[in-house]
Parts: C-alpha cells; structure tokens; sequence
C-alpha cells in the first residue's frame, strides 16, 4: 500500500476527529432526543403502556410509562435514558468513516454505515427501556414474572451495550472495509468496435436434380 495514502488517511482521521467531536457536542442531545423518542414508542408498543412524559435536562431524557390495563392505582414508571451511553463513540465513529475515503470506490457505503449507527443507538435504548419496563411492570402486578422474559430483555440489552455500542467503531471501520469494492462492475464502454472483413464463403452450386420423364 502507498505510504502517501496511509499518510493523507491518518491526517483525515485526525482532522475528522476535532471537527466531528466539535459539532457533536452541539447537535448531540437533538440527535439523542430523536432517538430515544422513536425508540420510546417502539418499547411503548411491545410492552403494552402509554407514553405520558418525554422531557430532556442536559444529557438525560426522562421517559414516562403507565399501563394501559389500569389497576387499582396507576403508577408511572420513569426511565432515564442517558444520550452519552450510546453515543460516546460517535466522534470516533466519524472520523473512521472519514479516513476510510481514499480507499473506498462505492461512497454508497457511507449512507449504510450511518445506518448501522443508527440502528445500534436505537436498538440500545429500546431494549435499555423494554429491560426496566418489565421489572416495573411484573412489580406492579400488571405482568406475570417470567424467567424466560427477564433472560431475554437482559441479554439483549447487555449484549447490545457492552458489545456493540463499546466496539461500534470498529464495527463500522470492518463493515467499510470488507464493503468498499462491493460495487457492481461497470459495464463495459462501449468503444468503437473494429470491423473485421471475412471473405464471404463462395456458395457451392446446388446439385440439380433429374426429373424422371
């Protein structure tokens, strides 16, 4: 590999980091808001409750659930959904994508990778609220105590905090990687195509045929 490329790559990557880190800081918590309101009525919907309160204070956006199948006493259940717990890499992430340049030939790519982030900051507030939602919920009596439920909910959100958030830089750098050539070969041009002569075959006399008088 030519080391002006792997140089011009990590000058990307450096220049990429300060500017990304600098404007995430300012749209960040709109971003986190965004996310975490999709996310929020996505785990209203599985878990069968209404979403009464949504308000950010800094960093934190609070999320108000009640039940729709009302009891004796209507308690909301609050979760706080810290925006830095899912997008502290994103700067990071960034800047990966932008050193990632001159060796990518589909800038297609790039539209996926946001994708895939995405995907991931939802993914983990959903299962972070569908996870606190079900111990509410089965302590207030308005879901039957399932071991298998509790399995479910915990693994996913662990596995999608501690595995994916914490590598999703890396993830993203792979997913560039091994997809920067994946584009469809261009069809070849067409050019102007040389004429070849071919001597045409003489044509061999026909056999006449005798008539039987």
């Amino acid at each position: 590999m030519n080391r002006s490329v792997i140089l011009k790559s990590a000058l990307i990557f450096i220049a990429a980091y300060l500017v990304s880190l600098g404007l995430w800081l300012g749209i960040k918590n709109y971003y986190g808001m965004a996310v975490t309101t999709v996310a929020s009525y996505a785990a209203a919907i599985v878990k069968n409750v209404k979403i009464v309160e949504m308000k950010r204070e800094k960093d934190i956006v609070t999320v108000g659930f009640i039940p729709k199948k009302y009891g004796v006493t209507i308690l909301q259940t609050s979760i706080n959904v810290p925006i830095s717990n899912y997008t502290f890499n994103a700067p990071l992430t960034f800047a990966i994508m932008a050193a990632f340049y001159p060796f990518l030939k589909r800038r297609r790519v790039y539209a996926e990778a946001l994708l895939i982030m995405v995907v991931v900051h939802f993914l983990f507030v959903f299962s972070y609220e569908a996870h606190g939602l079900t111990s509410e919920l089965e302590k207030q009596g308005y879901e039957k105590s399932s071991e298998a439920v509790h399995v479910f909910w915990e693994f996913l959100w662990g596995f999608i905090n501690n595995m994916v958030v914490r590598f999703e830089p890396f993830l993203i750098g792979a997913y560039l990687y091994f997809f920067r050539d994946s584009a469809r070969k261009p069809a070849a041009a067409d050019g102007p195509k040389e004429k070849t002569h071919t001597e045409a075959q003489p044509k061999r006399a026909k056999k006449g045929r005798w008539k039987k008088k």
